[in-house]
């Protein structure tokens, strides 16, 4: 039998769903709206002019090969960022769900990382990773190890995907492990009699978590595309070289140091079709393996 909800004011409903539906209209689709409306304009610095263009700010933005090059990072960051988040979450789950020793202490630990803001975030790293005064830094040079990511494009990509995924892990960590205490835990019983730990939780536990892991997913890579922009703008501000710009960070630094709006709205535009069609990827093609 389907139990429906009946309130007594028929008003009620729509009143309860106002404040969400204000906060979305204000701050997703107004600002869509201003984005495409600016991406078929070209303005000068001082919005005192505008020109009409059409789709000549994506002509250009998809045949710049800086552009490009901040795509490309873009696909790297973010899978690498989806990837560690996502399997450090699900190890440390497993880990807590077992009933090591302190978990409430263990649990608590893993959740600290999620309520630190990014910026913040990334100045702890900068102090364990800075060459001149991170522990780490100092350490790995004295040691032999050139380690300086100020110059280095490489070691500062690794660097900012570090500091993301780490942001990332209690997150994923609090949904794997509600997940996992979900499984019922007389199919785990039965399933140990003829495998042992790593078969049953490969075979039995994770497909179990399927509906979450795709969840996370999603989130995840959404995270890796907008969220992330606090950790780069604070550890590498794009650099060295353009090494760590992604598409977000260029978004900023053309539309607000650049003062391109056109530019930088057509690849507001962009990034947000990227997004969307990636999520629609996933749940018309990943949602498949996912039971519920």
């Amino acid at each position: 039998m389907r139990r429906r909800v009946i309130f007594p004011n028929k008003v009620l409903p729509y009143v309860l769903l106002a404040p969400q539906l204000a906060v979305t209209l204000v701050f997703f689709f107004w600002p869509a709206a201003q984005a495409l409306y600016q991406s078929v304009l070209i303005q000068d610095p001082f919005g005192l002019r505008t020109q009409f263009v059409w789709f000549e700010n994506f002509q250009a933005i998809l045949t710049d090969p800086l552009y490009l090059g901040s795509a490309r990072v873009t696909l790297l960051f973010s899978g690498a960022v989806t990837l560690l988040a996502m399997s450090l979450g699900l190890l440390f789950a497993a880990m807590a769900d077992a009933g090591i020793r302190h978990t409430r202490l263990y649990r608590t630990l893993l959740m600290w990382p999620y309520a630190v803001a990014p910026a913040v975030a990334a100045s702890l790293w900068l102090f364990v990773f800075h060459p001149s005064i991170g522990v780490l830094g100092r350490r790995l040079n004295a040691l032999g190890i050139p380690w300086d990511y100020k110059l280095n494009g490489a070691q500062a990509l690794l660097l900012v995907i570090l500091a993301s995924a780490w942001k990332q892990v209690s997150y994923n960590f609090l949904f794997f492990l509600a997940g996992l205490q979900a499984v019922p835990r007389a199919i785990v019983e039965a399933a140990s009699i003829d495998a042992g730990p790593a078969r049953r939780f490969w075979s039995i536990v994770f497909p179990l978590l399927s509906p979450t892991t795709f969840f996370l997913l999603v989130v995840n890579l959404v995270y890796a595309f907008f969220e992330t922009f606090g950790v780069i703008h604070a550890l590498t501000g794009g650099g060295p070289v353009k090494a760590t710009e992604t598409l977000i960070y260029k978004v900023y630094s053309d539309g607000v140091i650049n003062l391109d709006l056109g530019s930088s709205s057509a690849q507001s535009v962009v990034l947000m079709a990227i997004v969307i069609g990636l999520t629609a990827v996933q749940f018309r093609f990943v949602e498949r393996k996912v039971h519920y």
